[in-house]
């Protein structure tokens, strides 16, 4: 039986951005001692939840964004309506240059898992809206699907800008910071939606409907319809091994209106692992069940290297500089297997 997740909530309108300022006299995790150095004695409670958020848990709940509930219920419509076509007609808007649709086990997220059937879960992707490469729907299969999606991608993209300059400020860099490494400057943000049918598997092997693994790039903002499933993985190290096992799962309810946020690898690179990218992982579920991540990578050239307040002498880079689109590639690889 795994355990509820508590999760932090953060509050993204709070209009008082610097208020009761509390001293930080302990250091929750002793391999990083340093923290309350970069952090400094006084640390704003905001800063502090966000901090705490990203070290505890990877994952928090973030509300108050802008994102009005109509417009998530019109991408679930529409997300429904796709899904519902016709697999040969899906078919014609299969995955290329990671947009478009893929099919039932297309892949297998957990690349250790000895089996041979992928996770059991169907998807669309669309990308970046002005490079040209989205696939869209025809109008007079689904009208509204296209200006929807567009929309929805504006909007959580601008979303996403502004927690990352929380994060900034939390890790006690310029608010701007992610933006003057280019990181932001034609990010490679991704919407997926996602479809689940529910207990299709009659197999003897150990299907998921997303199998264990971490996000690839900085943040991933996420909504649900309600139905259970999302697990994370549990573990008290801060830079765990994560094929460590046992694992212990908890699991990660969802709340209206808000979005479920979690660290990605590329943050955790860039923090030293302070911020760390949680594994996770959806069940197999019962009844069908449909998810929006929306996946804020950074632009394809931006160079992930460690923070300078994130590491010392003693505490050295864990990872080499990488650009982004190659460590995205690699990643993409190993779950697509070309």
């Amino acid at each position: 039986m795994s355990e509820v997740l508590q999760l932090p909530i953060i509050d993204l309108s709070s209009p008082d951005r610097i208020f009761n300022a509390n001293s930080i006299r302990q250091v929750f995790f002793l391999f990083f001692s340093f923290l309350l150095q970069f952090l400094g004695l006084d640390v704003e409670i905001w800063l502090f939840l966000v901090v705490k958020a990203c070290i505890d848990h990877g994952f928090f709940y973030l509300v108050n964004h802008g994102v009005e509930e109509e417009l998530f219920d019109k991408v679930f419509e529409q997300s429904r309506k796709f899904f519902s076509l016709p697999v040969e007609q899906k078919m014609k808007l299969g995955k290329k240059n990671h947009r478009g649709y893929t099919q039932l086990y297309a892949e297998k997220l957990d690349t250790t898992l000895n089996t041979q059937q992928g996770d059991s879960k169907e998807s669309f992707y669309v990308g970046p809206l002005a490079d040209g490469l989205n696939q869209w729907p025809l109008e007079e299969d689904l009208p509204s699907w296209r200006s929807t999606m567009e929309t929805y991608h504006k909007k959580v993209l601008s979303v996403g800008t502004k927690l990352l300059s929380l994060i900034a400020l939390a890790l006690r860099l310029d608010e701007d910071f992610f933006q003057k490494v280019g990181a932001l400057n034609e990010p490679l943000a991704f919407i997926r939606l996602l479809h689940y049918p529910g207990d299709l598997d009659s197999s003897s092997e150990e299907t998921y409907g997303a199998s264990a693994h971490s996000d690839y790039g900085t943040t991933t903002l996420l909504v649900t319809d309600g139905v259970p499933g999302l697990q994370a993985c549990s573990l008290s190290l801060v830079c765990r091994d994560k094929s460590k096992k046992p694992r212990v799962w908890e699991d990660v309810p969802s709340m209206k209106g808000a979005f479920i946020v979690n660290i990605g690898d590329m943050m955790e690179r860039w923090t030293n692992c302070l911020f760390r990218s949680t594994l996770h992982r959806v069940l197999s579920p019962k009844q069908e069940r449909y998810s929006v991540a929306f996946f804020l990578n950074p632009n394809k050239d931006c160079i992930v290297e460690c923070l300078e307040s994130c590491c010392s002498e003693s505490c050295p880079p864990r990872f080499p500089p990488i650009r982004s689109l190659d460590y995205l590639e690699e990643r993409l690889r190993l779950t697509y297997g070309s």
